[in-house]
């Protein structure tokens, strides 16, 4: 099934971005009152998502997408009033059908059994630093906030990041450690880390093996074609989760959708009742 998702989410990207094109060279060349207006705002819906999720930091969307559904339905109903055909279809299939498939079908995971546990000690894990391994009992001498991110490649993830960055100062003042974890090669990880300037730990989830023991590995999860970048095929499910100083799990946070991740005060407001405890 991720296999069918990584071809979907590959191929709706490119066909909204083509779609959205094409319909502005039309509407160039034809004039504005034809079924390619419609198809230009059914196309360009999607296609305006997922060039803010590249262009402006954030790290979550409203779940359901009202507005880019909109777009697409308003777009298609607009081709077919002024006068159907192909734009109407085009419209029809990137504007409702493939965003209807996206929202509600991609976008989510399904319901996954883990070893993240709250109460429960965190399993034993190696990952790397800087190609140096780290243990679990390394990692949890004081209290931790774990991510588990897919890579550079994901804007949603790298948002997550800038965010955890510029709430680094209170999570120190609390004496909170934050790793970050991802399978990405290392000279991705460490052109990352360069990025900011606060003492996150960015570690290296080599073969996926911590997520794979966690229960959390997405196998098929990049999207395709991004291989050729030199990531591999299957991903972390975006999760974070909290540790108390020697590895208790205190908070668990498994993402059921991956435009969806947690706000930093959630975070905050488990410390602090753990610290009060």
């Amino acid at each position: 099934m991720n296999l069918l998702k990584s071809i979907f989410v590959s191929a709706f990207i490119t066909a909204g971005l083509l779609g959205t094109v094409y319909s502005l060279y039309q509407l160039a060349t034809v004039g504005l009152l034809s079924p390619w207006l419609g198809t230009a705002l059914a196309c360009g819906a999607p296609t305006l998502l997922f060039a803010r999720l590249f262009a402006v930091a954030t790290p979550r969307t409203s779940e359901n997408l009202y507005l880019v559904l909109a777009g697409g339905v308003v777009g298609t109903v607009l081709a077919f009033v002024l006068g159907g055909g192909i734009p109407a279809f085009i419209a029809l299939a990137v504007g409702v059908i493939a965003n209807l498939a996206y929202v509600f079908w991609y976008s989510r995971f399904p319901s996954a059994t883990t070893r993240l546990s709250e109460g429960q000690p965190l399993p034993d894990l190696t990952l790397a630093e800087n190609g140096q391994p780290l243990t679990t009992a390394e990692l949890t001498r004081t209290p931790a906030l774990w991510i588990f991110y897919r890579g550079n490649w994901c804007p949603l993830c790298m948002a997550q990041v800038r965010e955890i960055a510029a709430q680094y100062r209170e999570l120190e003042q609390r004496g909170v450690a934050v790793h970050l974890v991802s399978p990405q090669p290392e000279a991705n990880t460490a052109s990352l880390a360069r990025k900011f300037d606060a003492p996150m730990r960015f570690l290296t989830d080599t073969e996926n093996r911590a997520a794979d023991t966690l229960g959390i590995l997405e196998r098929n999860g990049l999207p395709a074609g991004m291989q050729v970048l030199g990531y591999d095929s299957d991903v972390p499910r975006p999760t974070v989760f909290i540790t108390a100083a020697g590895g208790t799990v205190i908070h668990v946070d498994l993402s059921e959708n991956y435009r969806v991740r947690p706000e930093p005060a959630q975070y905050f407001d488990v410390l602090d009742r753990h610290a009060a405890g």
